[in-house]
């Protein structure tokens, strides 16, 4: 057994871990280029509809670069010495998170201002709904079996934004069809108190316990 941050895990062959670490590179690679190809889309779509909730969207997938990279940083050089310091970042971009979703949240509940149809914020939302899990399992995976608290932490991250993809979708078309602007918020208020404690888990190194 190794142990590191209180992240324990079988030891690993040395060919297995080169092929883990390896797997982990790509999924932190095309993890980041969706994002930054969803932040764009959400922002611009966002600011035509007048939409915080899809505004909020795209800088939560700026979040998830700057996780992202944190573990692409660690990944690119003797990832174990590097696994505190990357554990530092995504928490921190939790917290960044939250801190930002729920103050938009609030915001949106007092104005009580609803946003325009946003046909592109719909689709991209169920986009994100489809592509998200996937990406998180595979990462969350590879992170357990290679012991990696960040490469796991960093999937929770990806996680969370499916949750959000779906918290956007449902704002998104209930704000359309029946006019109910406070069901993003609302939730998004919720979200926001999950990666409050997922925050948490990253700083203590908890991820993989």
């Amino acid at each position: 057994m190794t142990c590191e941050n209180g992240c324990c895990a079988p030891a690993v062959l040395p060919e297995r871990r080169t092929a883990l670490t390896r797997r982990v590179r790509w999924l932190v690679a095309a993890t980041i280029t969706y994002n930054v190809v969803e932040a764009v889309v959400a922002i611009s779509a966002g600011s035509a509809a007048s939409s915080t909730a899809l505004i909020g969207f795209g800088l939560d997938s700026v979040i998830e670069v700057a996780s992202a990279a944190a573990v692409a940083w660690q990944f690119s050089g003797d990832h174990e010495a590097r696994e505190r310091t990357a554990l530092k970042v995504i928490a921190v971009s939790f917290f960044a998170l939250a801190a930002y979703v729920g103050f938009e949240a609030v915001q949106a509940l007092i104005k009580a201002e609803p946003a325009g149809h946003s046909t592109v914020g719909i689709v991209l939302a169920a986009v994100s709904l489809v592509v998200m899990p996937g990406l998180s399992y595979a990462q969350r995976r590879a992170g357990r079996e290679l012991g990696s608290a960040s490469a796991v932490a960093d999937s929770k991250q990806t996680l969370l934004c499916t949750y959000l993809s779906g918290v956007l979708l449902a704002g998104l078309v209930l704000n359309s069809l029946l006019g109910w602007w406070w069901a993003d918020p609302v939730v998004a208020l919720a979200i926001a108190a999950v990666a409050v404690k997922e925050g948490r888990e990253a700083w203590r190194g908890q991820h993989c316990c």
